[in-house]
C-alpha cells in the first residue's frame, strides 16, 4: 500500500499566479490593511500656533492686561548687546510683577543703537558705555596712524614737472 502522506506530495502542484501575487505583496511596503500590526503611539505633530494658544490660556489665567502705545522695547544684555522690540505686544499683571512681550526681535551691538537710546541707558550700562568709549578712541588712533601713512605714501609721488595744459595749446590738430 502506499502512504498518504508520500501520496500527497507527489500530487501537489503550486498555483503560480497566486505565488507571483503573494511574492509582489511581500516585497512592497505595507502601510495599513489585514495582517499589520497596530502603531503603538500616536505621534502629534505640533505648530507655533498651539504653543501661542497655550501660553495666552496661561497668562490669562494670571490676569494679564494689554498695554497699547508701547513703540519699542529694547532690553540690554551684560555682553554689550540689545535685544530690540519694534511695535512690541506687551502684557503685564502688576499684582503679581509678570511683564510678557512678545513679537519680532532683533538683536543688535549697543554702539549701533547708541544714539536713540542714550536716555534708556542706567547705571547699569554705564560700564558698557566706558567700554564703548575706549573701543572708539582706539579705532579713532588707528585711523590717526593709517592717515599719517597715507601721507608718507603722497610724498613718494614724484610731482610734475611740466605744464601739459600749455601743451595741448600748442598743439594743432
Amino acid at each position: 500500500m502506499v502512504d498518504p502522506a508520500v501520496q500527497n506530495t507527489e500530487e501537489f502542484k503550486p498555483n503560480l499566479e497566486k505565488l507571483k501575487r503573494l511574492q509582489q505583496q511581500a516585497s512592497s511596503v505595507v502601510i495599513g490593511g489585514k495582517g499589520v500590526p497596530r502603531r503603538k503611539k500616536k505621534i502629534i505633530h505640533k505648530t507655533a500656533s498651539t504653543d501661542d494658544k497655550k501660553l495666552q490660556s496661561s497668562l490669562k489665567k494670571l490676569t494679564v492686561n494689554h498695554i497699547p502705545g508701547i513703540e519699542e522695547v529694547n532690553m540690554f544684555k551684560d555682553n554689550g548687546e540689545v535685544i530690540n522690540f519694534v511695535n512690541p505686544k506687551v502684557q503685564a499683571s502688576l499684582t503679581s510683577n509678570i511683564f510678557a512681550i512678545s513679537g519680532h526681535s532683533e538683536t543688535k551691538p549697543l554702539s549701533e543703537m547708541l544714539p536713540t537710546i542714550m536716555q534708556q541707558l542706567g547705571g547699569d550700562n554705564m560700564f558698557n558705555l566706558k567700554n564703548l568709549a575706549k573701543e572708539l578712541e582706539k579705532t579713532a588712533q588707528e585711523l590717526k596712524v593709517n592717515q599719517g601713512s597715507a601721507a608718507t605714501q603722497d610724498e613718494e609721488i614724484p610731482e610734475l614737472v611740466e605744464n601739459f595744459d600749455e601743451a595741448s595749446k600748442n598743439e594743432k590738430i
